[in-house]
């Protein structure tokens, strides 16, 4: 533990808040006050997000939030870390702790049935069971469950298009198949099967925990999981027992990388990867490499390089932006129908 002093807890609750808007500032100041970082969502329908500090810190900020209404029991999921993988604290509010973008989902009313890690392998080797990934695209090409069914989205909520679109190919003219469905941590399964038992699928299953959790309880012979899983921290990916894994992240685009992508000739440390080379001005491959030439610089001195830690935190806030505008347009759309 002395090697890896960062506590990680990734954590959600699907519940009803009346006034998420009440509940932030306390719980931005309890975290500020005891060192953790990272980012807290809230919403009318819970919680969500993953934050990172010491151990006393971490308890004291987990301790809160079971205090909040109908939170006594949290989706939590701990892991550690040699260096703080957030370079700030964000409590944010927003309509939903995972955007699917279906106002008629309702997670705290109707949701799927959990399935623990240990009966996970069972479900998914049943043939009469249709089993789905509901993460992005890009996650999905660093690991899946053998026999998974990958819908090739970028955004989650993309999700409801695609089922509504391969529903027939998927299940027949019936409604009887069992749906097993996961994710990372468990957040946007257990979401998605609200939304199937909202377009009539009855028999529907989520991962309790995630494929975090069976990766930290099933062993590695007995595991039906194959690859590595992407994680939202600088980690960037992990393996069996939650060991950090092989991927890195390109710092240009944020896409994780392998091997095979840093042996490419379009890749270049800070400044470009196979994933964006092309997708890149000259000016702005110019501005990274000024970017990455500062921040070796600093390490070589053994100082953090502010430079690239404003730039992270630039990349985020547009991010944000990006993310708060199609959310706006997407309702404006939902309204116009």
């Amino acid at each position: 533990m002395s090697q890896q002093p960062i506590c990680i807890a990734a954590l959600y609750k699907f519940t009803r808040f009346e006034d998420p808007d009440a509940l932030r500032e306390p719980l931005q100041e309890v975290c500020e006050a005891n060192g953790v970082m990272g980012t807290l969502l809230l919403a009318e329908e819970g919680i969500n997000g993953t934050i990172a500090g010491s151990d006393a810190g971490i308890a004291a900020v987990i301790a809160h939030i079971h205090a909040l209404p109908g939170c006594a029991e949290l989706e939590l999921k701990y892991s550690r870390s040699a260096e703080m993988p957030f370079h700030r604290m964000k409590v944010r509010l927003k309509k939903e702790i995972v955007t699917l973008g279906q106002p008629g989902v309702d997670p705290t009313q109707d949701v799927g049935t959990y399935v623990d890690p240990q009966d996970w392998n069972a479900l998914i080797s049943d043939p009469d069971t249709i089993v789905i990934d509901t993460r992005n695209d890009y996650e999905v090409a660093l690991g899946s469950f053998e026999g998974a069914i990958d819908p090739e989205t970028a955004s989650f909520r993309d999700f409801p298009g695609w089922f509504r679109e391969q529903r027939t190919k998927l299940l027949g003219n019936t409604n009887k198949p069992k749906v097993a469905m996961y994710c990372t941590g468990g957040i946007r399964c257990e979401k998605s099967t609200a939304f199937l038992k909202a377009e009539g699928i009855e028999d529907v299953y989520h991962l309790k925990g995630g494929i975090l959790k069976y990766l930290e309880d099933i062993p590695e012979e007995e595991s039906r999981w194959r690859g590595e899983c992407f994680v939202f921290d600088e980690r960037v990916s992990v393996g069996h027992g939650l060991v950090p894994g092989d991927f890195t992240l390109c710092r240009a685009c944020r896409f994780p990388l392998s091997d095979e992508d840093r042996a490419s000739d379009l890749f270049i440390e800070g400044v470009s990867c196979p994933h964006c080379h092309g997708g890149k001005t000259a000016e702005q491959r110019a501005r990274y490499a000024e970017r990455e030439k500062q921040s070796r610089l600093a390490r070589e001195r053994g100082q953090a390089h502010v430079g690239a830690k404003q730039e992270k935190l630039r990349a985020e806030r547009k991010a944000e932006k990006l993310a708060e505008k199609e959310a706006a347009r997407q309702a404006a759309r939902q309204g116009d129908g």
